[in-house]
């Protein structure tokens, strides 16, 4: 009798840690808004508005620019420390910080809003809306709690 192995080739699929997994969408939506922003400047009139010191409604001052600078900084250092904060506070942070940028992510659809801007938009939602989503599934570790006396046992 002739028998014949095959061999099957399967691809390894590793576990990746949750704490990588939040930064690289961190990452992700870091990407976005600096190429949002940078393609903004594509947009016919917006350099000679900067030129005249005005985004959008807003007038380029120190203000302006030291809030934009804390929006950003923001995801940039959730990128950091989403991999180095303890379990508890990586959580709580990566839910508040990523649910207090979906606004802000929004009104900047306020005014003229091109394509490509609702584009990045609905993309950056989503990717705020992941890192909620595993920051709340968060992994638990399952704990046995015993009891070395019980209280209706006598020695």
């Amino acid at each position: 009798m002739n028998t014949q192995r095959s061999t099957q080739n399967k691809l390894e699929d590793e576990k990746v840690s949750i704490k990588l997994k939040l930064a690289a969408l961190w990452t992700s939506l870091m990407f976005l808004i600096i190429y949002l922003d940078y393609f903004h400047l594509y947009m016919p009139g917006k350099i000679a508005d900067i030129q005249m010191g005005r985004v959008y409604v807003f007038d380029i001052s120190q203000v302006f620019l030291m809030v934009a600078l804390a929006l950003v900084a923001v995801p940039a250092m959730m990128i950091f420390l989403s991999v180095s904060l303890p379990a508890i506070i990586n959580r709580w942070a990566n839910i508040i910080f990523a649910a207090l940028n979906i606004p802000c992510i929004l009104y900047n659809l306020a005014g003229e809003a091109w394509m490509h801007m609702v584009l990045g938009a609905v993309v950056q939602v989503i990717l705020l809306s992941l890192i909620i989503r595993y920051a709340w599934k968060w992994p638990r570790i399952e704990t046995i709690n015993s009891n070395p006396i019980n209280s209706n046992e006598t020695s």
